[in-house]
C-alpha cells in the first residue's frame, strides 16, 4: 500500500454550517458541493476533505459513532505555515470565520510556534511553524 493519505474524512452533524465554515469561512474549495448533498468534497493541497453527514456516516461504516456530549474527537488536523506571524494570521482567520479558539499561539516545548481552534463539530485543528522541517 501507498504512504499515502487521499481524503480525511470528518462526520459532521450540520453539514450546511460545516460547509458555510470551511468553504465560506475559510476559502476551501468545494468544486462539486451542491446545496442538498449529503457529502462535501473540500479541494485542498495533496489531499481532499471531506463533510460528511454523521448519520449517513455511521450507516456507511456501519458501525456506531461517539455522542458528540463525549468529549473532544481523538484527532486532530495540523495546518502548517512558514512563520510564527503566519499562525497567528490564520487563527485570525479561523476564528473570523467562526472557530472555537482552543488555545491561543504560543512558543511550543519542540521549539515551534503553535495554537489550536475547534470546528463546529469540536474537531482540533492545529496551527503550526515547525523551524526545523518544511511542513508547508
Amino acid at each position: 500500500m501507498k504512504a499515502k493519505i487521499s481524503i480525511v474524512t470528518l462526520g459532521v452533524s450540520d453539514l450546511a454550517a460545516s460547509v458555510r465554515f470551511y468553504r465560506d469561512g475559510l476559502g476551501f474549495p468545494a468544486p462539486n458541493y451542491n446545496e442538498g448533498d449529503d457529502i462535501c468534497f473540500l479541494e485542498l493541497e495533496g489531499t481532499w476533505l471531506s463533510l460528511y453527514r454523521r448519520e449517513k456516516f455511521a450507516d456507511e461504516a456501519d458501525v456506531p459513532f461517539a455522542e458528540r456530549s463525549a468529549g473532544t474527537p481523538t484527532v486532530t488536523l495540523a495546518h502548517n505555515v512558514g512563520s510564527a506571524e503566519a499562525v497567528d494570521a490564520a487563527m485570525s482567520e479561523a476564528v473570523a470565520a467562526g472557530a472555537t479558539l482552543v488555545k491561543e499561539p504560543e512558543e511550543v516545548f519542540w521549539g515551534g510556534y503553535s495554537g489550536y481552534f475547534s470546528d463546529p463539530d469540536g474537531y482540533l485543528w492545529e496551527l503550526a511553524y515547525n523551524p526545523f522541517t518544511d511542513l508547508t
